[in-house]
Formats: structure tokens, sequence, C-alpha cells
């Protein structure tokens, strides 16, 4: 049986493919609600990201993938990269074994841990290139639930690891809202 995350991840790349498809071109240098990141700066981290998950999942540790997805991924064509990114994710996605660990920058955790990370950060960055871009925001409600009960148990470590921004207090009951704001977006 395949854990939940690994089922909903492969619709989830490419809902992100849709959104990096539909950026028009004078918005790659617009900002995103990473305060950091332009829309350009949000995909190659995303795509950056999609290039290590074959190396993860067919049990290669940081070291012996080392440096070779950092700095600039995406260069000249970023919506070429994300997609060449994407399809090297969804193979490996593709029947994974999740029984497994992996060893990450924070050490190390079991692979469906992996997977849930992967699916918040894909559904969380979704909306953060729907606000940077101008696109529609919505979220995909099964993917959203799934992020928000791992956003519950994980955002206050997140946070504190720095991975996050701290989380923006809501009264909505609005899911999608929820998952944003544990994750330090004012929606």
């Amino acid at each position: 049986m395949t854990h939940l995350s690994q089922r909903l991840i492969p619709d989830a790349i490419n809902r992100f493919g849709v959104r990096v498809h539909a950026v028009d071109g004078h918005r790659w240098n617009d900002s995103t609600p990473c305060s950091e990141w332009t829309v350009r700066d949000l995909v190659n981290h995303l795509a950056g990201e999609h290039l290590w998950v074959p190396h993860l999942l067919a049990g290669e540790n940081l070291e012996q993938v080392g440096d070779r997805y950092d700095g600039d991924v995406v260069g000249a064509d970023p919506v070429r990269a994300w997609d060449e990114a994407a399809e090297r994710s969804l193979a490996a996605w593709k029947g994974a074994g999740l029984s497994g660990t992996a060893r990450f920058s924070f050490g190390e955790a079991p692979l469906t841990v992996y997977a849930d990370q992967i699916l918040v950060d894909l559904t969380v960055h979704e909306w953060d290139l729907a606000r940077g871009s101008g696109q529609p925001e919505g979220l995909d409600p099964a993917a959203v639930d799934h992020a928000l009960a791992y956003a519950r148990a994980n955002a206050e470590r997140m946070a504190s690891l720095g991975i996050i921004a701290a989380p923006v207090h809501t009264t909505s009951s609005d899911p999608a809202v929820q998952l944003l704001s544990l994750l330090g977006r004012t929606v």
C-alpha cells in the first residue's frame, strides 16, 4: 500500500507545473509571499528540490549528491527546467518503496516523512507561485487536508529550525487559510 502523500504527489507536481506554464513572461521577477524569492527563484527552489528526489528515494545521501543542485538550476528557461525536474521526480515516486529512511540536513527521517514534506512544499509553493504571478489561488482540498495535518504536527519545529516563517494567527475555518497561516503566510 502506498503512503497517502505518495499518491497525492503526482497530481501536486502536475498542478505546480500548470502554474509554471501559466506564468506570464514579464512576471518572472515579481515578488512572492516568500519574501526573499521572486517567481523565478521559487520555481528554481522547487526544480532543485525535485532534482534531489530520485537520489534520495534511491538511497543516496547528501554527501553522495553533493552540491550539484545548488544555485541556479533553471537557467534561461525556468519552464523547461521545471518540466525536466518534474519528469525525473514523477518517475522516482512511481512505485518507490517508502519503508526506509534518508539523511537530510535536519537529520535522518523516514521516507514517508520526506513524502509528506514534498507534498506540503508543493501545495504551499503552488499558492506562493499563484499569488506571486497573479494566478487564481485555489488549492486542491485533498492535498490541503493532508498537508494541514502534517503542518499542525510540525510547524513549530519547522519554524524553530528556520525552515519556515513563524505561524500567522488566523481565525479562518478554511483549511487552506489555516495551512498557509501555519506556514507563515498572510492570506
